[in-house]
């Protein structure tokens, strides 16, 4: 078995979510999952197959983010894994909906943060073994970025 590890490729801001589901409706049940919770969201969507034609499967309504998740999914290659790329919305509007999609597996992460994929390679396939999701912790929090965090929620609408 070899590892290896997938940069995720895109803008520094843009958030994304990766997953893994298991058949091929995947990707029509998906998209009718954010379009019908978060409807005003851009997204490109792609899902890589792990039988038969074994091919990148993709929708979306946003041209230039299925071009973003195709390639990203091509590059990470494991079986049933997905990916989603979304502007004008954040995952937290969507991962509920995207959880609820009967083929969903699992999520991996749901971030804007630079991310790598740990893979596992076998001679049958691949398989993502977990992620790295942004920066090493530097500390623990002080009364400062308390205030700061819940300024900035209530800046988002997030909370009251």
């Amino acid at each position: 078995m070899d590892i290896k590890v997938v940069k995720v490729e895109k803008p520094e801001d843009m958030n994304f979510i990766l997953g893994q589901a298991h058949f091929i409706k995947t990707v029509e049940d998906i998209h009718e999952a954010i379009v019908g919770t978060a409807p005003q969201m851009k997204f490109g969507l792609a899902f890589c197959e792990s039988s038969g034609p074994a091919l990148v499967r993709h929708s979306g309504n946003e041209p230039r983010l299925v071009e973003l998740a195709k390639a990203n999914a091509l590059r990470i290659g494991a079986g049933h894994s997905f990916i989603i790329f979304i502007e004008n919305g954040y995952p937290i509007n969507i991962l509920n909906a995207v959880k609820n999609v009967s083929e969903v597996c699992r999520i991996f992460c749901a971030t804007a943060n630079p991310v790598e994929v740990v893979i596992a390679e076998t001679e049958t396939g691949r398989g993502i073994l977990g992620v790295i999701d942004g920066l090493k912790t530097k500390g623990v929090e002080t009364e400062a970025d308390i205030k700061a965090r819940k300024d900035m929620l209530r800046r988002f609408g997030y909370k009251l």
